[in-house]
């Protein structure tokens, strides 16, 4: 009899440990993480972040899920900046040049000729410099960074041709709202104009700016050339995104997660920079072929006006820095 109850008492303990067990696993099954940012849903960084989000699901063995919310669904840039630090957003996508408004020298790749072309900047993705310049950012912010993802080449597009510094007098074009993006409009006495990325469209339909400075694909992806005339290859900026990681959660998923979670999204960002290059390849003569115009330009005048500059006492980093990223190959 006693051994009977025994047995029962055991039994209703190990079920009650099973259930309690299931109970955890569920739990660990509906953590959800958040990531956000302002891309359409077809485009190369949002294709990334459902793979990572996939990818991140299948290796956690579905501890975790990632939500990816494109298009703005959780604010503009500035606001899924803000809302990363204080731990509302999991991961976003956001430029190097809203880092560099709270560690100013990681900004650097973000002007205008500081980087040569996509080699170069794959060396420096690759770099200590990059590596030192990171640590920096999180030592002072407690975002991490997962990776650079390329994000191509950024040119003019306008209605008229742009071919010299000369052209870009008197220009009003729209830029981001930082330095970074500035510095080559106002260098070559053009009227740079800070704008929500989402109502640029309008703005070139409507004339309220008169160009604009993007990459390829991303002219493409929201149809900038149905409002310009002009695609002028000015390449004046190679441009990258950053996947960010809120410190809370890389307190939250702890070591060995934390780790899984940036490999995952480098490796991603990987395969949209890939995308990226492929496409750049082959926008130039597809744009040709909707009836806009595509101007090759010789970039050594440009660049002549503004590397004056870049060596210059105010810029956000230190002589040594900007020396260390020319001496990269590529």
């Amino acid at each position: 009899m006693f051994t009977r109850k025994l047995s029962r008492t055991l039994l209703m303990g190990l079920t009650a440990f099973a259930t309690l067990a299931g109970m955890s696993n569920a739990s660990k099954a509906q953590e959800v993480l958040k990531f956000g940012h302002v891309y359409e849903v077809d485009t190369p960084y949002h294709r990334a972040a459902l793979e990572a989000a996939s990818m991140f699901s299948e290796r956690t063995n579905g501890r975790y899920e990632i939500k990816v919310y494109p298009a703005s669904q959780l604010g503009k840039e500035a606001a899924i900046n803000e809302a990363l630090t204080l731990g509302s957003i999991d991961i976003i996508y956001t430029g190097v040049a809203y880092l560099g408004q709270t560690y100013p020298p990681i900004s650097i790749s973000d002007y205008p000729f500081a980087l040569r072309g996509y080699d170069h900047w794959s060396n420096y993705v690759k770099s200590d410099l990059f590596a030192e310049l990171s640590k920096e950012y999180t030592d002072v912010t407690g975002n991490q960074i997962a990776g650079l993802v390329y994000y191509g080449a950024r040119h003019v597009t306008s209605n008229k041709p742009v071919l010299t510094p000369a052209d870009m007098k008197g220009l009003k074009i729209r830029t981001p709202n930082a330095p970074a993006y500035q510095m080559f409009p106002k260098e070559t006495g053009a009227n740079p104009t800070p704008m929500a990325f989402s109502e640029v469209y309008l703005a070139l339909q409507q004339g309220v700016v008169d160009a604009q400075e993007n990459p390829l694909p991303t002219i493409k992806f929201k149809k900038f050339y149905e409002v310009q005339s002009n695609i002028n290859l000015t390449g004046h900026i190679i441009n990258s995104l950053i996947m960010l990681v809120s410190p809370s959660t890389m307190s939250k998923l702890g070591e060995e997660d934390g780790k899984l979670l940036l490999d995952t999204l480098q490796e991603a960002g990987i395969h949209a920079s890939d995308e990226i290059v492929k496409s750049e390849n082959e926008l130039a003569d597809w744009f040709t072929t909707q009836g806009v115009t595509v101007n090759k330009v010789d970039r050594g005048p440009f660049i002549d006006v503004i590397a004056p500059r870049l060596k210059s006492a105010d810029m956000p980093w230190d002589p040594e820095i900007y020396e260390r990223l020319q001496a990269i190959k590529g």
